[in-house]
């Protein structure tokens, strides 16, 4: 389950927007499934119109109007609780027994009959563009009495709130949770602009299709809303500008034998690079930005390495490269060069073509690697996340040399990059093969320029098939099973797509390869609950418990108005009643 918490001042224009048709015309048939028994008694489930709308919210604020409370930031509480595609439709007694759990855990209602309850209400309006299930909770922080609700690290409450709903109600857990690793998100108008650039490829696609079939196909404009908006959604995720920028940041550290050669290789894939000084210093590198180059006209957007991905922070990548004063005055002298759009200061391997008996050595490293891998527990999450980011790293490295549009390896280095990204930092990367990797990536980022042929590539590529069964295997076996599905779908569909691509070459001498993938687990869904996620459960068991026992009335508890605030000087007969 997946919670969106966001503050405002406007219960009437959330409310509004909730009842109303939504931003694409998604909302449907827009009613309430739980709330006050003053609102559930007006209202019922019956469909709501901009009227109902306008009496709820007047509902809603009438504590904070009569009292003439102010509160920080909004009194507008508005929290989304939303379901994979994949998880199906709920009922709405489902839901209303969700929200009301969900409220409870987080405090707004009489919290343990400590507290005067907060006015809600939580609506449903169909499924969203995307077909999540989901249910929207509006919430007056300011209490019958007057006093305000607590939004003390209210985004972390949600989240326990959220993890304890999914151990209740046996829905879908989040896996990045338990496995310590979470991806970065976007901002709608971020999502918009990749929805918007993701319908034009994903048109591109579909008439250069067209154009080879040949025969009667019909117009992208007259495919029918739900395929042509299937086909968008496929090209979401490839062609957002931020993952196309971290495959680029990811192949070149992938490829890179220290600091000053990554900014040389980030600079030569084409992207803008600037470092980020420590204060008062002019050669003390702290962290790093990129941007893609912009067309004539715009702005370039910068993009932090930490917003791209929690492997691809600096002090993450320079774990995996040697740490010497000579090194780091190297890799000063080289920011500094990118930060002011100079010319490299010495330019090194990245400019030499490889040599191609290296390609056999390191194919044989990885093979090698693999064998060593199998002396690694599967729950040793630090260790497969190096093994993941690595892999991925060259996978990023093969999209960015051979690819002019993001396709199957670019897919495949995403897959395996989600397995990289944990909170914590990894071990020491030389556990899990670092040498051999970084060869392995550096030949990759070199076969638009040369080579030993696809029987090469083939090769190497049997071996980053091999590294990638083995996070999916590792993945498997710590209970992640959308996360092994991903993984397997990356090396079974995409990376065989690849080998198919490299078999059917000309002059290819390339040996049969095979590659053993297992089929994708069910989900497990027994909990590893934590203190805080077992507290949300016992409040929600306690207020759950509490309703059963009393009847709430449908008519609403009166609110006296506010009344003027007086100062008095307390006599000296008050002390004891003080």
């Amino acid at each position: 389950m997946m919670p969106n918490v966001t503050r405002g001042d406007r219960m009437p224009g959330l409310v509004s927007y909730l009842v109303g048709g939504g931003r694409h015309n998604e909302h449907t048939e827009p009613h309430l499934v739980a709330g006050d028994h003053a609102l559930m008694a007006w209202y019922d489930d019956a469909e709501l119109s901009g009227d109902n709308a306008k009496a709820i919210a007047r509902h809603l604020d009438r504590p904070r109007t009569a009292m003439g409370v102010e509160v920080k930031g909004g009194h507008v509480w508005h929290a989304s609780l939303s379901l994979r595609a994949e998880e199906g439709i709920r009922t709405d007694q489902e839901w209303a027994a969700i929200a009301q759990d969900f409220v409870s855990a987080m405090g707004f209602d009489d919290n343990d009959g400590t507290k005067a309850p907060c006015r809600w209400v939580a609506i449903r309006h169909g499924l969203s563009q995307s077909g999540n299930d989901h249910v929207h909770i509006a919430v007056n922080l300011v209490r019958e009495d007057g006093t305000k609700a607590s939004t003390h690290l209210d985004y972390q409450r949600a989240q326990n709130a959220a993890r304890a709903l999914e151990v209740k109600y046996g829905l879908e857990q989040l896996e990045s949770t338990k496995g310590e690793r979470a991806t970065r998100g976007y901002s709608p108008a971020e999502q918009s602009r990749v929805e918007e650039r993701s319908a034009l490829m994903a048109q591109r696609k579909y008439e250069a299709h067209a154009a080879r079939v040949g025969g009667e196909q019909a117009e992208w404009h007259r495919l029918d809303p739900k395929e042509r908006q299937a086909r968008i959604t496929a090209e979401v995720r490839l062609n957002a500008p931020r993952n196309d920028l971290a495959r680029s940041v990811r192949g070149a550290a992938g490829a890179s034998e220290n600091e000053a050669e990554f900014v040389r290789r980030l600079r030569r894939s084409g992207v803008l690079v600037r470092p980020r000084f420590a204060e008062g210093t002019t050669d003390v590198i702290t962290g790093y930005s990129v941007a893609a180059r912009p067309t004539n006209g715009e702005r370039p957007i910068w993009y932090g390495g930490g917003q791209m991905g929690r492997d691809l922070t600096l002090p993450r990548l320079r774990e995996g490269w040697p740490d010497t004063p000579t090194g780091a005055s190297d890799a000063a002298a080289e920011w500094q060069a990118a930060g002011r759009g100079r010319r490299p200061v010495a330019p090194g391997r990245e400019m030499r073509e490889p040599d191609p008996e290296l390609w056999q050595r390191h194919t044989e490293e990885i093979g090698q690697l693999r064998e060593q891998l199998r002396a690694i527990p599967l729950d040793d999450r630090d260790a497969w996340s190096t093994v993941a980011r690595q892999t991925a790293a060259a996978f990023a490295a093969w999209s960015n040399a051979v690819e002019e549009t993001p396709g199957d390896l670019a897919e495949a280095s995403d897959a395996l990059a989600k397995s990289a990204q944990t909170y914590r930092r990894p071990v020491k990367p030389q556990r899990a093969g670092r040498v051999a990797m970084s060869g392995a990536t550096m030949l990759l980022a070199s076969v638009a320029r040369g080579g030993q042929g696809t029987a090469a590539q083939l090769a190497m590529l049997r071996q980053l098939m091999n590294l990638s069964q083995a996070v999916y295997d590792a993945a498997k076996a710590a209970g992640e099973a959308r996360q092994a599905a991903n993984v397997e779908a990356a090396v079974r569909e995409r990376v065989m797509n690849v080998r198919r691509q490299l078999e059917a070459m000309p002059a290819t001498a390339a040996a049969s390869t095979t590659t053993a993938t297992a089929t994708a687990p069910r989900v497990d869904r027994s909990a590893i609950v934590d203190a805080s996620v077992q507290e949300a459960l016992d409040k929600m068991q306690r207020a759950e418990e509490q309703r059963n026992k009393t009847t709430g009335s449908p008519v609403p508890p009166q609110v006296d108005p506010a009344r003027p605030r007086t100062t008095t000087k307390p006599g000296a007969d008050r002390g004891p009643e003080r």
